[in-house]
């Protein structure tokens, strides 16, 4: 008569453990309460802003400059001055960013040390704090001698800063998702690694590259802190009109009118908060379009 088989102590359940565990069970609650809690206030927030600036989310919002009677006041000069910042903040980037993506994904010696101290310091300075690189881009216009610092190309120059990590680490993902065999039968047909990445994989991992890059742009969009360390304007009554010129950005024109007393530049305030979250709404739209549209199944 054989022995009844036994199980491994390895593979025994013990009493309590695993997904059905009462501590489990707590933590699981806990996450979902505070995942709820979390997505009440999101809310609360959007619709007291929707219903402060409804009123103000007209034809003088865009354009009208800001004013000292807040009814005859607009956003004109911050929402053109965003497009100027994000507008170069994307012509610095993007290309940067791409070629040092190929670089150290196809090109550079991985055994090598600086190449190892290069991606590690892109995978440290992606966390870093927005102010810190404010105050990096004030040093560098202080090392070239660049007396005022609130213009275009110095804000331009602290958000690529900002985000040239975000750029960087997204692009070598997309470009790691393309298959070595693309690059294999490539090479085997008389291609050059060159005409192999030009031709091959960077096509391969343009939706990638392109949703990485928006969504890295849509948090350059929404910054401040670093531009108002630089001395960016609360109040313009400009258009700004070149690389050189002074500007505001609308998170910097919200930020001056809700310092202000009076309950209608709060309500200005709000308006131009509608306007800039249905910016970043319609980037982060148009990032997730891009994925699913273009994006390739190996």
């Amino acid at each position: 008569m054989s022995a009844p088989a036994t199980t491994p102590p390895s593979l025994r359940k013990t009493r309590g453990s695993g997904e059905r565990s009462p501590r489990s069970i707590a933590f699981a609650i806990v996450l979902w309460a505070c995942l709820v809690v979390a997505v009440l206030f999101l809310l609360t927030l959007i619709v007291t802003t929707l219903v402060d600036g409804w009123d103000r989310l007209d034809s003088r919002l865009f354009t009208e400059y800001p004013s000292s009677r807040p009814q005859e006041a607009g956003a004109r000069p911050a929402i053109l001055g965003s497009i100027w910042v994000v507008g170069t903040t994307a012509v610095l980037t993007i290309p940067i960013g791409v070629a040092a993506a190929v670089y150290l994904e196809e090109f550079a010696d991985r055994n090598t040390w600086y190449n190892r101290i290069i991606e590690l310091n892109i995978q440290n300075l992606a966390a870093v704090p927005a102010i810190i690189y404010g105050m990096l881009a004030l040093g560098i216009l202080t090392l070239f001698g660049v007396q005022q610092k609130n213009i275009v190309i110095g804000a331009a120059l602290a958000l690529t800063l900002l985000i040239l990590p975000v750029v960087i680490i997204a692009t070598r993902e997309s470009i790691r998702a393309v298959p070595r065999e693309i690059r294999d039968g490539s090479l085997a047909l008389g291609a050059t690694p060159w005409q192999t990445t030009w031709r091959q994989v960077l096509p391969a991992a343009v939706p990638g590259i392109a949703t990485g890059s928006i969504l890295a742009l849509s948090r350059a969009l929404g910054e401040a802190a670093p531009l108002l360390l630089l001395g960016a304007l609360t109040f313009v009554s400009f258009d700004p009109n070149g690389l050189l010129s002074g500007y505001t950005t609308m998170p910097i024109q919200i930020f001056g009118w809700t310092a202000r007393p009076q309950a209608a530049f709060h309500e200005l305030a709000a308006a131009t908060s509608i306007l800039l979250l249905a910016l970043l709404l319609a980037m982060n739209g148009l990032a997730i379009y891009i994925r699913n549209h273009f994006q390739k199944r190996w």
